[in-house]
Parts: structure tokens; sequence; C-alpha cells
């Protein structure tokens, strides 16, 4: 009987493997979503590279906590070296595009959201080392916001489309059942093409 459970696992059919979706195939960088994640990247790097540039050329002390006034904001040598590395970071997933650059902004979005409340509680105290006023945590707030909406748009909702590639990828088996429908409608439409111009012959 031993033998017998043996031999019929060995020659069980194998189990069909799980189709594996990769995002990053169904997203090349010139989806209209990925121009959606690299726009927001772009302009939101470039408003913090020229902020952080502007703050060096005015040679505020790197942790001084009272900091100096650039375009309506508050800075320090250390708040613009660090807005120049986010900016930086932003215009990478500008370049890259696709999945990375929604991921990037979700991330940093979140980042400079939490940003806005740590700092919104060290003002005026003595661990105020990034000079943040309540101008800046306001302008945290709101590229916080901006960065999240570039970053989700088109990947989060209850509605998206069903040619939409994070759907595909939450509903693989869905999308392949629907894409071999529309390929099996477009071979009967060339079917039916094919056959009356035949019969016009």
């Amino acid at each position: 009987m031993r033998g017998g459970l043996i031999m019929a696992v060995l020659h069980h059919p194998p189990l069909p493997r799980r189709h594996r979706f990769h995002l990053d195939e169904h997203l090349p960088v010139d989806h209209k979503l990925s121009r959606v994640y690299r726009v927001g990247a772009g302009l939101i790097g470039l408003v913090l590279l020229a902020f952080g540039i502007l703050g060096l050329l005015d040679k505020v002390g790197f942790f001084d906590t009272r900091g100096d006034t650039v375009a309506g904001l508050n800075t320090n040598g250390a708040l613009s070296v660090l807005s120049i590395v986010v900016g930086t970071l932003l215009f990478l997933g500008m370049v890259r595009g696709g999945n990375f650059a929604s991921s990037l902004n979700i991330t940093l979005g979140g980042l400079f959201l939490l940003s806005g409340f740590v700092n919104l509680a060290l003002l005026e105290t003595g661990l105020n080392f990034l000079a943040f006023r309540i101008q800046n945590v306001l302008f945290s707030f709101v590229v916080g916001v901006l960065l999240l909406l570039f970053g989700m748009y088109g990947r989060v909702g209850s509605a998206l489309p069903h040619d939409n590639p994070y759907w595909r990828q939450r509903h693989p088996e869905q999308a392949e059942r629907e894409e071999r429908a529309r390929a099996e409608s477009r071979g009967d439409a060339l079917h039916r093409s094919a056959s009356v111009h035949g019969g016009h012959l």
C-alpha cells in the first residue's frame, strides 16, 4: 500500500504554476502613468534643488537654528544640503520613470508629511536643527501631499480600468482570461472579414 501511495504521488500531474506578473515589464517609461510620475518627480525635484542651492549661496551656518529666509522659507546649511539630496533623488526618479518613480514619490511624500509633524513639534526648541518655521512646516505638508498624489495616481483606487498595469498586477488570472477573450474576438473578426472578402471574389 505504501508503494502504491508513493507511485501515485510520483505520477501525480504537477500543479499549474501561478502566473507571475512583473510590473516593470508592463509599465514602460513612455506609458501615460509613467509620464505622470516623472513630471511630478521632476517638478518638485526642481523646486527643492533651487531652494537648496539658493540656501547654500546664502552661506548660513550648517546647524544655525535661526537660519535665514530664502524664497519665503527659512533655511540653514543642513536643510539646504538635505533639499539638494532629495531633489537629486527625485530627478533620478524622473529619469527612471515607471514603477520606480511612483514608489519613490509615495515614499518621499510620506517622509515629507512625517517631517512636517516632527518639525512642528520642534519649533522654538533647541532641537530645531533644520531651522524650521511654520511656513516650512506648511511647505513640507504641501510637498508631501503633492508627491503622494503624483505617486498614487492610477495606482490606488477601487475602480481602476482593467487595462491599468496595477489592476493587472493584482488580478493576473482575470487579466489573462480577458486577454485571451480579446484575442479570440480579434481572431473571429478577422475570420469574418476574410469570409466576406472571399465571398465577393
